[in-house]
C-alpha cells in the first residue's frame, strides 16, 4: 500500500506551509485574510482534480478527441461546526468532439470506482454532477 504523508508548518497569523511526501509545498490560509487557499478549498480542489484526472485518462483510452476538461464544484455547508460539506455539485465541462456516452461513462467510472477523494467525501456529502459538452 502506498503511503502518503503531510505536515503543516505555521508561518504567521493563520497561514501555514503544507508539505507532502512528494516534497511539494503549498501555502494555506485558515483565516479571514484569504492570502491562500483555505483547507476546505483544498479539499474541493483535490476532488475536482482527482475526478478530472480519471476522466482525462478514460477519455484518452477511449481515443476521444477532447481538447479541454474542467471540473468545478459548488458546495453547501451547515452554519454550525463541524462545517463539513453537506452537498457538492460538480460541473464537468469537456471541449472537443467527444461522444456524450463516452463522457458519461468516464464520469460514472470516476465517481463509482476510481476517485478516492469522492469516495471519502460521499460519506458525508450528497454529490451530484452535470456534464456540459462544448
Amino acid at each position: 500500500m502506498a503511503e502518503i504523508s503531510a505536515s503543516a508548518l505555521w508561518t504567521d497569523k493563520d497561514r501555514f506551509i503544507g508539505i507532502s511526501s512528494s516534497g511539494h509545498a503549498i501555502v494555506v490560509d485558515a483565516g479571514t485574510e484569504k492570502t491562500a487557499n483555505s483547507p476546505m478549498e483544498l479539499v474541493l480542489i483535490g476532488l475536482c482534480s482527482c475526478t478530472a484526472t480519471d476522466v482525462v485518462s478514460i477519455l484518452r483510452k477511449k481515443r476521444e478527441p477532447f481538447t479541454r476538461v474542467e471540473v468545478s464544484a459548488q458546495t453547501e455547508r451547515p452554519a454550525e461546526s463541524p462545517r463539513v460539506f453537506a452537498k457538492i455539485h460538480l460541473v464537468y465541462r469537456i471541449r472537443g468532439k467527444v461522444n456524450r456516452k463516452s463522457a458519461e461513462d468516464a464520469i460514472r467510472l470516476s465517481m463509482e470506482k476510481y476517485c478516492s477523494v469522492e469516495a471519502m467525501l460521499k460519506k458525508t456529502a450528497e454529490i451530484s454532477y452535470e456534464i456540459v459538452l462544448e
